[in-house]
């Protein structure tokens, strides 16, 4: 970061327990989540009410603040049964709430008063009057419309109290619709973005027909398969923190609670080790280690860019495992197990992602895979298994390829590997 620019909070999507100790372990200041009703991510693995609780301990014993979103457009059915919701999470102290509806919002701050209300990027603020109103109300935080340009935040920070923060999205998927309240999935495949369960329509192919020639197909652009003019690319703001920082904005959000734990520990370990001083050329070819469409800025400088020659994701990278354990084997050797992801072999090239170390590049040994002992079904079948259980209930077999995903297979490789990091192989 500048010299003279404040550091601002590195915000995580949490969509399930995996990814909540990624985004802690790769240097998030602080995570948001959704439960199984309210959130915008339907599809996530989300958590529980039972968990909060763990949730809580887990996040305030690393330092780490907890936002819950329930930010979904609310109808009366869901009003009656947010009370029931926020009560438990009063009693286990949730730091943050994200609300988007303003008689959530009023009953948010009478059930769960020691929560800092957020005004979710749903409400659409993007002036300082609608800030000011909000925070008149009780709220002590906005989540910026994803319209706004950096030049727009900047002057809304001038016009607003000190002690109303601003949170910004920095990096993922944008959203084709104003703020994201779409109506295309809804009308086309009955399943409400605005309820969480958002099928993408924007992202499908589309052509136009002439009326006097059914069935006749004309593409937008010449593209035999159509064209993707609601295709937006994806933020990367990498390159601009010191920008962000300096428009004013307290907290830099990751969008992404659908992904995957490797997504968001490379996601969020790119922008910590941006925010800490380090390369950001170093961390954008880690951005380009994920999935992800092509990259943009968004709406900060100018009008969002769309994707209108490609549809899906570039894919130049795949997780091929996560490390479990790791011992010393010999002098400048160590014998790891993994749990398979997609397949690799010894002849791969394996990459490493683990929190504040540069990437080391590494051939795993001859392999060995934990199978099941004569008798016993294959481990998939049994749902997850911790690894002490697998060692116990397996016989370790040699294997030429690793690609039984979600099991486990032990090799020796040339560098110290650590529990919780990932490893990538390129395509």
């Amino acid at each position: 970061m500048g010299p003279h620019t404040r550091k601002p909070e590195l915000l995580a999507p949490a969509g399930g327990w995996s990814q909540l100790q990624a985004a802690v372990r790769f240097g998030a200041d602080a995570v948001y989540l959704a439960l199984d009703r309210f959130g915008m991510r339907a599809r996530a693995e989300n958590f529980a009410l039972d968990d909060m609780p763990r949730v809580m301990e887990y996040c305030r014993s690393h330092g780490v603040k907890v936002a819950v979103a329930l930010n979904t457009l609310m109808d009366d059915g869901d009003m009656e049964m947010l009370p029931s919701y926020l009560e438990p999470l009063a009693r286990c102290g949730v730091d943050r709430l994200i609300l988007g509806d303003m008689g959530a919002f009023a009953l948010a701050r009478q059930a769960v008063p020691d929560a800092e209300l957020c005004v979710s990027t749903q409400a659409s603020v993007m002036n300082a009057a609608a800030a000011r109103q909000w925070y008149g109300l009780g709220a002590r935080r906005i989540v910026c419309a994803r319209e706004m340009s950096l030049d727009a935040i900047a002057r809304m920070r001038r016009q607003v109290p000190d002690d109303l923060q601003l949170e910004a999205f920095a990096h993922g998927a944008m959203c084709v619709a104003y703020s994201g309240r779409c109506l295309l999935s809804s009308v086309m495949t009955g399943r409400s973005g605005n309820k969480g369960a958002c099928a993408q329509s924007c992202r499908w192919s589309y052509a136009l027909v002439e009326e006097q020639r059914p069935g006749e197909f004309f593409p937008i652009q010449e593209d035999q398969r159509g064209t993707y003019v609601l295709n937006s690319q994806d933020l990367n703001m990498i390159a601009h923190l010191d920008a962000m920082a300096a428009a004013g904005i307290d907290s830099l959000k990751i969008e992404g609670r659908n992904k995957q734990a490797f997504y968001v520990a490379t996601v969020v370990g790119a922008y910590r080790s941006v925010l800490d001083g380090g390369s950001v050329e170093a961390a954008q070819r880690e951005l380009c280690t994920i999935s992800h469409r092509p990259y943009g800025t968004g709406f900060y400088f100018g009008p969002a860019g769309q994707s209108v020659q490609r549809d899906g994701y570039i894919r130049e990278w795949v997780h091929a495992a996560t490390v479990e354990d790791c011992e010393p084997a010999a002098p400048g050797l160590w014998r790891a197990t993994v749990l398979c992801h997609n397949r690799f072999a010894p002849d791969d090239v394996l990459e490493t992602v683990s929190p504040g170390r540069p990437a080391q590049a590494f051939r795993p040994g001859p392999l060995l895979w934990h199978g099941p002992t004569e008798g016993e079904r294959p481990f998939v079948e049994r749902g997850p298994l911790t690894l002490d259980e697998v060692r116990s209930q397996s016989a370790l077999q040699p294997a030429a390829v690793a690609n039984r995903s979600k099991e486990h297979y032990v090799f020796e490789c040339s560098c110290e590997l650590h529990p919780g990091d990932f490893l990538r192989r390129e395509e």
